[in-house]
């Protein structure tokens, strides 16, 4: 059992690539805490695991922040969180609506800075060294994706640096997981023709699995990865060259 006794959030948790490393991660050992904003989508996570599902829209603070407070109630400390809910749009750049350049910049980015924020604070509070992992997109490397996703997906591999930097005297570790194409509904929602050229550019001729994304967040979460921190580790099956 690999994450043993440590307690990790994952958000987005509700379904793809944030339901898949929620059960990994359940499966070896984590008390999970699956954060949505579907209540029962979180829920049916964590059937048959050990685990709390939270109801949180990460793009609002004091929600973040309650839930980290209940988190720490229940549980005394958080060992690691996964930044992994997002959301996207399809829209031409010059097209791109005030509303929807905000609602995914402050999903993506913005939540993602909350959450890791209310983390850090909850490791500092029970000295815990604990892991901190982004997910990216390939997308943030390429340019192949609406300018609002690659800009704010972008913008968490420097959150990443950055926090990586700052904090390896605390002994939190904080790395990027940058997936290539995922067989997600997210993926699932956009024009086959933007899907069938997007998998045409992956050498290895397939979408990843949300499982393949998973096993590799498990590999951060663990002490396997314990002297790596700061990195960018893409898992998209070499469509793109961090």
């Amino acid at each position: 059992m690999r994450l043993a006794g440590k307690v990790a959030v994952v958000t987005g948790a509700g379904q793809g690539m944030g339901r898949a490393i929620a059960q990994r991660f359940g499966q070896e050992g984590a008390t999970v805490v699956a954060i949505d904003v579907n209540l029962e989508a979180a829920q049916q996570t964590l059937a048959g695991l050990q685990g709390l599902a939270l109801q949180v829209n990460i793009a609002d603070s004091a929600a973040v922040n309650a839930a980290f407070d209940q988190v720490m109630g229940q549980f005394g400390h958080v060992d690691v969180l996964v930044n992994n809910a997002g959301v996207g749009s399809v829209d031409a750049f010059a097209d791109i609506p005030d509303e929807t350049w905000a609602r995914v910049i402050g999903v993506n980015l913005t939540g993602a800075f909350y959450c890791a924020r209310a983390a850090v604070k909850a490791m500092a509070k029970a000295g815990t060294k604990g892991t901190v992992i982004n997910i990216s997109s390939t997308a943030a490397a390429s340019g192949d994706g609406p300018a609002h996703y690659c800009a704010s997906k972008a913008a968490l591999m420097g959150l990443t640096r950055s926090m990586a930097k700052e904090l390896a005297k605390s002994g939190i570790r904080v790395n990027t997981l940058v997936p290539g194409p995922t067989n997600t509904p997210m993926m699932q929602g956009i024009p086959k023709e933007w899907a069938d050229m997007i998998i045409a550019g992956v050498p290895m001729g397939r979408m990843a699995e949300p499982d393949d994304i998973a096993r590799v967040a498990l590999f951060l979460a663990s002490d396997d990865a314990g002297f790596v921190t700061g990195q960018n580790l893409a898992v998209n099956g070499g469509s793109a060259f961090l």
